[in-house]
């Protein structure tokens, strides 16, 4: 096999499907990249045996075919040092022997068969198939993921849990302490369906999206869901079990509400935090009639901190605690100018919500109290 490409086309590529590689992996040939020629493209795989990104490039003045194995390290080390230029590739079909041939010299290694890659299976039953803009499926995950758990025990909250409906889309996460539920009503489905995507490849998916502005078509079964865009696929496993009933958690009745600018509230809380205890990092907002007082305190080294912010609130005097680092990354995945807090009482959930909706989109942000000692 031969072929000619270029060399920052190639580590591109070979970049963005890299970061799918696993630091231990279970089988050897994993460390590799699986390289497919057909006439004059050429497909590259990692995997990490849950999750797969393929993608390919194109080559020039191909001969021959076949599907062959490089070393991870082997390949991107030496080509992230190199000017862009044209790399012509020689492979002996008979023991694998590659030649790298570039400007001003070459790189000569053995490559791997590639007939002992894991092959990836095809989905089964039960398929759904949805359509969802690039950018559409890039906001929802980037927005949720922060809110994701990493909890042994409840697999299930580890994911994004994709809440399919005949007229939205809604991207939900939540660790048990906070929760995002992101609806987008420009995407439709025939079907009602669900699943929970893995953090890993929602991580990969992010990097891979940010480049893409076509369609991007989802198919999924119980198990598998292949994600495929104009440069990318992507085949991960899925996250099995129920996600929990969201809408049941979030409170319906709350007579508090509180308008405030996102940015003077999330530098009031950048500041105060810092004097917080820090283990908890709690901060306690205080409202009175068009004012919110953010205060901290950590009573073992006698440090406290307190400001005050203008905000639209009118009704009774009301005190409650909050964790400052969700509060702060809370208000950091929200756009909007203003945000309205919503409040029933210093035990139950508070929501943030954006004072103005992106287009076709609902967001809401959860955030569980914790509890004052005064």
């Amino acid at each position: 096999m031969r072929f000619d490409v270029s060399s920052t086309a190639l580590l591109s590529r070979l970049q963005s499907i890299s970061k799918v590689i696993a630091s231990k992996n279970s089988l050897p040939i994993l460390d590799s990249f699986l390289f497919n020629l057909e006439g004059n493209k050429l497909t590259m795989t990692a995997s990490d045996s849950e999750t797969r990104l393929v993608t390919s490039v194109d080559v020039m003045n191909a001969q021959g075919s076949g599907v062959f194995a490089v070393s991870a390290k082997i390949l991107l080390e030496p080509l992230k040092e190199l000017p862009e230029q044209p790399l012509t590739f020689d492979i002996n079909d008979d023991n694998l022997e590659i030649f790298i041939h570039f400007q001003n010299g070459k790189y000569n290694f053995i490559g791997q068969k590639g007939d002992t890659y894991p092959q990836q299976k095809p989905l089964g039953q039960n398929v759904v198939s949805i359509l969802v803009d690039a950018q559409t499926l890039l906001n929802g995950i980037s927005r949720s993921i922060f809110a994701t758990a990493d909890d042994e025990l409840r697999p299930v909250m580890n994911g994004i849990y994709f809440d399919i409906h005949p007229d939205n889309l809604t991207f939900v996460a939540s660790d048990g302490h906070k929760l995002v539920r992101l609806r987008n009503l420009s995407v439709k489905s025939s079907e009602k369906a669900s699943f929970i995507l893995p953090k890993k490849p929602a991580n990969l998916l992010k990097a891979v999206l940010a480049k893409e502005s076509e369609m991007v078509t989802i198919k999924f079964d119980d198990n598998n869901a292949y994600i495929n865009c104009t440069n990318f696929e992507m085949v991960c496993r899925l996250i099995e079990g129920r996600f929990p009933n969201y809408n049941s958690v979030i409170p319906q009745n709350n007579p508090h509400k509180v308008i405030i600018d996102r940015l003077s509230f999330l530098n009031a809380l950048k500041r105060v935090s810092v004097f917080s205890n820090p283990a908890s990092s709690l901060v306690k907002l205080q409202l009175k009639e068009n004012q919110m007082k953010v205060s901290a305190q950590d009573i073992d080294f006698s440090t406290a901190a307190e400001e005050l912010i203008a905000c639209q609130f009118t009704g009774v005097e009301l005190s409650i605690g909050f964790k400052a680092t969700y509060l702060i990354e809370i208000l950091n995945n929200i756009n909007s100018t203003e945000v309205v807090v919503e409040l029933a009482d210093p035990s139950r959930a508070g929501l943030i919500i954006p004072a103005e909706n992106e287009e076709n989109e609902d967001l809401l942000m959860l955030l569980m109290p914790m509890m004052l000692n005064d």
